[in-house]
């Protein structure tokens, strides 16, 4: 695994530096019409080296086995404009930049950029199914405690391609028969030493004591012993694997805790994505404009009614929005008159099967992106008499409006949208939308626009 991850990051220098110092010569002969300084390979071997140091220093790659892809990749992203903020901010300090071109460094940011989040995306996809199906690997540790939970802890960590190498038994506490404990004193445990000098030889990089509650005393005295191993010890209480498993430690205030659920988007994170969505919103309307002027007439020509059909749904924090449509049918119900469309529903118009079939019936809800009720990528919106229906049922279901709903999501690009007749089908289309909400990236928000576009899955069920 360390090969791999030396080859990784070597691979990433040589291409960083080849790509920054394509760059400069490509906008020198292209644009400026003159060959480039030989600084620039100087400078491109600097870059390289700096993104290099980053990567090491912030333990970006030695981390690829705990995070997904998202973080992975921005985490590059990050580290590429540390560097080149670093470089531009020591080129005019030392005051030589005059040799360097302004328009060639930001062409190389660019081309470093794209080059980073290529080769880290190709090395994700290569090193995580290999660590997920054991072909790498990862991790080796020794396991101590009860062989039941050393099996269980076993198995949940070779998915993610930790092996365990062995197991020992807990040791258990003793005192001295012939001296009375002290009060406070803590008790000997029997074989340290020797189970000390078992784990040596084997070289494991973590060894993991499975503790319960009452042995919590006597872990903190193995793991002291332990502490002679150069390796990371770690200490889980056998209760609480389900918990831990979806726990992180994170400092609050001046204290520590065990952070077992987190909002979804940081601030910053939402802040991003909303000026993502204004400005994607005020393009699409631009462009579709002319339907705005076309579908509202063959409305009016084919059934009496009102061209947009406003319906009560479910937004985030579970807060009613009122979210628009081009009217589809000859009803407008809502609330809990509300029915979902089937198959052949006789209440759907000849255009409003169009409309639908070609999702432009949800064109109008960009005006509720705008309005900041709804994203462009999110769970689906349901009508609020469904939300209360499942929510009975499905527990985790109101996690959905933990973000806000979108026009499109994960669940409706992999095919799970249409008909909910069934708690099965409902339960893919939380699971989807779950994933989304716990692995979001505004990289993954344009995945899943770009599938909505050209993904056949999207059309399934649409009627």
């Amino acid at each position: 695994m360390a090969a791999l991850l030396v080859l990784a990051a070597s691979t990433e220098f040589l291409l960083v530096a080849v790509a920054a110092y394509t760059a400069a010569v490509l906008y020198h002969r292209l644009i400026l019409l003159d060959s480039p300084n030989v600084a620039y390979i100087q400078e491109s071997l600097l870059i390289a080296t700096l993104q290099l140091l980053a990567s090491i220093g912030l333990q970006q790659y030695s981390r690829i086995q705990t995070q997904p892809r998202h973080v992975f990749l921005w985490s590059g992203a990050s580290s590429v404009f540390f560097v080149f903020s670093f470089f531009i901010s020591t080129i005019f300090l030392l005051k030589i930049s005059e040799g360097y071109s302004r328009a060639t460094v930001i062409a190389q940011a660019v081309s470093v950029l794209f080059t980073v989040l290529c080769t880290r995306a190709i090395w994700f996809s290569i090193l995580q199914p290999a660590i997920a199906s054991g072909l790498i690997e990862a991790r080796r540790i020794i396991l101590i405690g009860n062989p039941s939970h050393c099996l269980q802890f076993s198995a949940r960590a070779l998915a993610t391609g930790i092996r365990t190498i062995r197991s020992f038994d807990f040791p258990t506490a003793r005192t001295d028969i012939s001296v009375a404990p002290r009060p406070g004193a803590t008790q000997a445990l029997p074989d340290t030493r020797q189970l000390v000098a078992n784990c040596r030889p084997l070289r494991a990089d973590d060894i993991v004591i499975l503790t319960s509650e009452s042995d919590v005393p006597s872990a903190l005295t193995l793991a002291g012993a332990l502490s002679d191993l150069p390796v990371d010890v770690h200490v889980v209480p056998v209760g609480s694997m389900d918990l831990m498993a979806v726990s992180r430690i994170t400092q609050f205030g001046n204290m520590v805790t065990m952070r077992i659920f987190q909002c979804p988007l940081t601030p910053f994170n939402r802040a991003i994505k909303r000026m993502f969505d204004i400005a994607a919103a005020i393009a699409a309307l631009i462009m579709v404009s002319p339907l705005f002027v076309i579908i509202p007439l063959a409305i009016k020509l084919e059934s009496r009614g009102p061209v947009l059909f406003r319906q009560t749904r479910h937004g985030y924090n579970n807060e009613p929005i009122r979210v628009l449509k081009f009217r589809t049918m000859t009803v407008m119900e809502d609330g809990d008159d509300f029915r979902p469309v089937v198959r052949h529903d006789p209440r759907v118009t000849r255009l409003g099967s169009l409309l639908r079939h070609t999702n432009i019936d949800e064109l109008p809800q960009l005006f509720n992106v705008l309005a900041g009720t709804m994203s462009l990528v999110g769970p689906r919106p349901h009508a609020t008499s469904q939300n209360e229906v499942f929510a009975e049922v499905i527990s985790s279901f109101s996690r959905r409006h933990n973000v806000k709903p979108g026009i499109t999501g994960w669940a409706q690009v992999n095919g799970y949208r249409g008909d909910t007749d069934t708690l099965e089908k409902m339960q893919r289309r939380v699971e989807h939308d779950l994933y989304y909400i716990d692995n979001w990236s505004l990289l993954f928000d344009l995945k899943i626009m770009l599938m909505t576009l050209f993904s056949r899955k999207v059309y399934w069920n649409a009627y």
